[in-house]
């Protein structure tokens, strides 16, 4: 069972989220909060699996409500948001958010967001995917130099190359011939030592570095 804290402001948007998640068997809602104050609170209250975020909140908006929820290590982040601006999206990203979609999706496109994130694996919405990775990439990820590199094992930097081809730990783990278990480790390894906080901001970096997924140039 996944659980999940909803963060929204609105509370018909909310209820219409609540309503969708409990639609699902695998998902339980186990809070809802009014604005990012209440959602951080929650969240280190109910440690959920998913916290999904509204970005304007009242009192505390949900990009430093997801800074520090990602920092605490109360749950993974999903950000949902009206706006595709490029603030909202590297602002979510940079405070760790581990997916970005907007509010037009689909009911099916929401769920399988949540499930992914609590997975362990990132979920961008695609109509900013290919904007993130040529903008984001030349600002915030061009700010980790290249030599730091060096300090990842072969096999890190063979996950490293899988993160930057959009796969998941569970392709990884196939790929590579490895457990499931063992890629997270590895992922969460990569992502100490080049100090990012999300396997996003590690697959945007791979591309910008050139790294390959292991036997592809």
């Amino acid at each position: 069972m996944i659980r999940v804290l909803v963060a929204e402001d609105q509370a018909a948007v909310r209820a219409a989220l609540v309503m969708i998640l409990r639609a699902e068997d695998d998902l339980a809602v186990v809070g809802e909060a009014a604005d990012g104050e209440e959602a951080v609170r929650m969240a280190l209250e109910l440690r959920p699996d998913v916290v999904l975020m509204d970005v304007q909140m009242p009192r505390l908006d949900g990009v430093a409500a997801t800074r520090r929820v990602v920092e605490a290590g109360a749950a993974q982040v999903l950000v949902l948001t009206t706006f595709d601006l490029d603030a909202y999206v590297w602002g979510a990203l940079r405070a760790g958010a581990a997916g970005f979609l907007l509010k037009d999706l689909e009911a099916e496109t929401l769920v399988e967001g949540i499930r992914t994130v609590a997975r362990g694996d990132g979920m961008l919405a695609p109509s900013v995917t290919r904007r993130l990775i040529s903008s984001f990439a030349r600002s915030e990820a061009s700010a980790v130099e290249p030599d730091a590199l060096d300090a990842l094992t072969p096999k890190e930097r063979e996950v490293f190359g899988c993160l930057g081809a959009g796969l998941s730990n569970a392709e990884i783990a196939h790929r590579l011939g490895t457990a499931e278990a063992t890629t997270k480790t590895h992922v969460s390894r990569i992502l100490a030592k080049l100090g990012l906080r999300s396997r996003v901001q590690a697959a945007i970096l791979a591309q910008e570095w050139g790294v390959t997924v292991p036997g592809e140039q």
